[in-house]
This record gives structure tokens, sequence and C-alpha cells, in this order.
């Protein structure tokens, strides 16, 4: 099963396309842009997780199958289901505590 790569960021929808630079993910595949993960301090309003990078898909199949083409991103849009003021409260809450901590 190949990462969902979802189009957008969950906070402030910005396109997040397959090579975005600026795209991260906590553990469950939820999907930011850099710039709402730093106002998020580090901390998924989702789970209370932490941050990565999210990958870089190829876009050259360099083997049989595997490419951005032969397994393309996501088209869903998610958008987060919280208030903006409810994820600074859980962020607010946990930023003090490393994500492997959490």
């Amino acid at each position: 099963m190949a990462l969902e790569l979802r189009p957008n960021c969950e906070g402030c929808d910005k396109d997040l396309p397959p090579a975005a630079t600026d795209a991260m993910i906590c553990s469950y595949e939820c999907t930011w842009c850099s710039a709402c993960v730093d106002r998020l301090r580090n901390v998924c309003p989702n789970c209370g997780g932490g941050f990565v990078p999210r990958p870089i898909r190829p876009a050259t199949e360099w083997r049989p199958g595997l490419s951005v083409a032969q397994r393309p991103a996501s088209t869903r849009r998610v958008h987060m289901s919280f208030s903006w003021v409810q994820a600074q409260e859980l962020s607010a809450a946990l930023a003090g505590i490393d994500p492997a901590a959490r």
C-alpha cells in the first residue's frame, strides 16, 4: 500500500502537489503545509502527534510500477475537523512535550 499523497493542507487548503517540498504529515497521514505546522508548533490537531516532511514520490519510473504516474496522488481534499481555536488549545497543551513522548 502506498502512502496517500493528499492534495492540500488541512489547515489553510494550500495546494500541495506530489512534489511539494513544504508538505508535512503525521503518522496518520494528516497533511499540512510547513507554515501551518509552525503555527501549530508541530502538534497535529487530529492525533496530537508530531509532523515529518512528506516523502516525494518519484516522477520517473525507476522500477516497474513505482512512480507518481503509476501510483498517483489522491485528489480527495481533506480539511481540519476542528476550529483553529481548538487546534491551538491542543497545541498549547502538547507543544512542550517531545513528539516521541506524547
